[in-house]
């Protein structure tokens, strides 16, 4: 008989989120950023998100990841010594998290299992694997691409094998039955058929079906660099929650060309459009600061018609932004920071919104959490505060 019930009357819908501190193929992997953001955070975020979700708990043996994960909103459960190494299962790291969330007299009713080396989860997905599992479609349930894929394998003597398909038959993608590839990134099943399968795969096995751009699990360097170069475009938030704005000046007011007149003296090409979202961004009561590693008078002149505090000469861009935000009392999570080159990523990785402009040098593209689509002198510093003030919490 089917049932319809909502799973807070059975116990929390908790998701669980196990990060070890260690790695062999990525060291220090679970604190990794993709997009700007370390992978633990992101799957906290994406767990946060869903609005199934009662609980977010992050299991782990490492301070670091324990600070960060507390940091951004989740519960956090110390794994013991023996639950951490290489050769530990994923359930026993769930199992030890759901017998200290019910010694704590919560009572859990519906696990969602996440692997923070997923850097792309929905929270609307996580939504629908719940309602699965909560309406009793299905005991458990699993994250999935869609594949038209004709898949080998290698045989005894190394000649190849067909596995969904006929060697001698190949029919049309529209003709062929879709299969199914496990993305890894989440899992859902009631707390108590887990506990009695003791594994995450049991009774009635759902498919929750994934975008394959965003089904990317990572597990070396290489992985790691895709998912940063893509992240921009798989991401692509619409407001940007920040309290305040930081930027470069070359190659963000500037399209990082200089005219030399006979007398030496420089001129530089900047955007109206950036000066009228400069003026917006001060009446809305939102900081900003130009931070420039160069000395040049067209940096003050600039700094001064926007009126736009300017620090000059800067060596360490990270540190300078970490003081002014102290000064200012503004969390540096709470920061966007626009740059375009290599010497801004110090800075880009001190904040919670790293931000690139679209003509952004490869590095600082991928360390971004969002990549704008104007370039430097070309109204990226406009895009910013559109978007800074489109998500302003104190409208």
């Amino acid at each position: 008989m089917t049932r319809d019930h909502d799973s807070r009357a059975d116990g929390l819908t908790v998701a669980i989120i196990p990060a070890r501190g260690g790695s062999k193929g990525v060291p220090r992997k679970n604190l990794r950023r993709v997009g700007g953001v370390p992978l633990v955070e992101r799957a906290v975020r994406s767990a946060a998100a869903a609005s199934a979700i009662d609980l977010v708990v992050v299991t782990t043996d490492d301070d670091e990841i324990a600070e960060l994960s507390e940091a951004s909103g989740a519960r956090v459960i110390r794994r013991p010594a023996e639950l951490s190494g290489d050769a530990a299962s994923s359930e026993s790291a769930l199992l030890h998290a759901m017998d200290e969330l019910e010694a704590n007299g919560d009572t859990v009713g519906t696990v969602v299992f996440m692997q923070a080396t997923s850097p792309f989860i929905a929270g609307q997905r996580i939504d629908e694997a719940v309602a699965h599992i909560t309406h009793d479609r299905f005991d458990s349930v699993f994250s999935a691409h869609e594949t038209y894929g004709f898949l080998w394998r290698r045989a005894e003597q190394g000649e190849a094998a067909a596995i969904n398909h006929a060697a001698d038959h190949r029919p049309r993608r529209q003709d062929r039955e879709p299969h199914y590839l496990e993305t890894g990134a989440f899992y859902a099943f009631s707390a108590a058929g887990f506990r009695a399968a003791g594994h995450r795969f049991f009774g009635r096995i759902g498919i929750v079906e994934v975008p394959e751009q965003t089904a990317m699990e990572i597990d070396d360097e290489q992985q790691l660099a895709v998912a940063s170069a893509v992240a921009s475009l798989v991401d692509q938030p619409d407001g940007i929650d920040a309290a305040a704005i930081v930027t470069d000046f070359d190659g963000v007011h500037t399209d990082d060309t200089v005219l030399i007149d006979s007398d030496g003296h420089e001129h530089v090409r900047v955007s109206r459009e950036d000066g009228m979202g400069v003026s917006r961004l001060r009446r809305a009561g939102i900081p900003m600061l130009i931070l420039s590693t160069e000395t040049n008078t067209v940096v003050g002149a600039r700094g001064r018609k926007l009126k736009v505090p300017v620090l000059q000469a800067i060596d360490d861009k990270a540190q300078a932004l970490a003081e002014w935000a102290a000064e200012q009392g503004i969390a540096l999570s709470d920061i966007a920071y626009l740059g375009n080159d290599v010497n801004d990523l110090g800075a880009m990785r001190a904040v919670g919104w790293p931000i690139a402009v679209a003509d952004a040098h490869p590095l600082v593209r991928a360390q971004a959490r969002v990549v704008l689509t104007r370039g430097g002198g070309d109204g990226a510093v406009r895009e910013l505060i559109e978007r800074v003030l489109s998500a302003d919490r104190r409208r």
